[in-house]
């Protein structure tokens, strides 16, 4: 399409037809008219692209092709909102939260402590009406998130369209339940997800087993397959939003916009996430000290460092990366990450080490946030985060034997 013969086509059509005030001339509609074309212009030339998809063999890459082929699609960002931090901010507020009717358990772990999983069992599912053969998906919030987290709930609305189970694995003491030993969590340490995986397993061992997990919940999930490499009962995974390295992400979420924007806000909430639970911590911790921090990397240094065992914050940063341990990811794997994104900079996307694991698979788009990825006009009901997951675990269950015949 010619847009420069449509604009003047349009013009020529609008000035002698249209004679009222300013903007409802035909000069003022010509202005309006050629610098939605312009805008037009820039977006499709600038704004909308194909993800970058960098996959370490090339028989995942032929499998994505087939049976995912959104991550090959150009992505188009919400018009009027496409820029990182906007996309950030306004993604909680925007999309829709699909009702979902939860079955709690709380399972013991190995120190006298407690879980709380989120469990949506889909009785109604007309495509796997056994229970035991029921596809599983293990679904992973982000930092202080939970269950009642949009995009949790988009995703698990996605997976009762498939037919699928999910259960979400809720960190402890995020979920209203009480803390019965003093300890938390930290995306370095993988055993209550080790826990949880079991668990989840040993109940339906002759189902597909799936795990997606989101922001620090995808650096929770990397780390584990990092260390337990194709050892475990997943099937495979998915990230989203993961930040690769955790010094680079503190790095950018301190400078100062990022910090008045997003890191003084997570930091209070992380304060009242463990503040509830005071009483637990206060012989270990200086819990003044930490109610104090004005960054993630302050409450890191007093607590999640202190409560974890490490000496210092720069070790807890480096066991928490999960860049360093992708190359023993044993099971397929396919992480999407805006290179946009403030809370994990591009830079530090380990494209390289990517390339040398047959498992994993990146999908990188030029624009979408942390958690963002909007898209349409008025992006309520779908992202393109949500499309990715759809299509991903649709292929892993119904098409994943082909990969082992690759």
């Amino acid at each position: 399409m010619d847009l420069r013969m449509l604009s003047r086509e349009l013009s020529l059509y609008l000035e002698h037809h249209v004679r009222v005030g300013f903007f409802g001339s035909g000069v003022g509609l010509s202005l309006i008219l050629g610098f939605s074309v312009a805008y037009a212009c820039y977006y499709l030339s600038s704004i909308a692209k194909k993800p970058q998809l960098v996959t370490g063999g090339e028989s995942f890459s032929r499998f994505l092709q087939d049976h995912c082929p959104v991550v090959t699609e150009t992505y188009y960002p919400t018009v009027w909102c496409w820029e990182s931090r906007g996309q950030t901010l306004l993604r909680p507020f925007i999309t829709s939260k699909p009702s979902v009717q939860y079955r709690n358990e709380l399972i013991k772990t190995a120190d006298g402590g407690q879980i709380s999983l989120d469990w949506f069992d889909n009785y109604n599912s007309k495509c796997y009406m056994d229970a035991t053969t029921r596809p599983t998906i293990l679904l992973l919030p982000g930092l202080t998130g939970t269950s009642k987290e949009s995009y949790i709930l988009h995703m698990i609305h996605l997976s009762e369209e498939l037919g699928y189970r999910c259960v979400v694995f809720n960190n402890r003491g995020v979920a209203g339940e009480n803390l019965l030993t003093p300890r938390t969590y930290c995306c370095a340490n993988t055993e209550d997800l080790e826990t949880v995986i079991h668990h989840v397993h040993s109940l339906y061992p002759s189902a597909p087993f799936l795990a997606a997990g989101v922001s620090m919940g995808g650096m929770l999930l990397l780390n584990y397959l990092g260390k337990i490499g194709p050892k475990t009962p997943l099937k495979a995974a998915a990230t989203f939003s993961v930040g690769w390295n955790t010094f680079a992400c503190s790095e950018s979420l301190e400078k100062p916009l990022n910090w008045l924007l997003f890191n003084y806000y997570l930091t209070t909430c992380l304060q009242s996430s463990v503040n509830k639970h005071r009483h637990m911590f206060v012989k270990q911790i200086d819990m003044d000290h930490v109610m104090k921090a004005k960054s993630i990397r302050e409450f890191d240094k007093r607590f999640t460092s202190v409560m974890f065992g490490y000496q210092t914050i720069d070790d807890y940063y480096t066991d928490a990366s999960p860049n360093r341990r992708l190359k023993s990811v044993g099971i397929p794997v396919l992480c999407l990450n805006s290179v946009d994104d403030v809370f994990s900079p591009s830079h530090a996307i380990p494209i390289e080490t990517a390339k040398q694991n047959p498992n994993v698979a990146l999908v990188l788009t030029s624009y979408g946030g942390h958690i963002g990825f909007l898209e349409g006009i008025w992006p309520r009901q779908s992202t393109y985060m949500d499309r990715v997951f759809k299509q991903f675990v649709q292929a892993m269950v119904e098409h994943g034997h082909e990969l082992s015949n690759m």
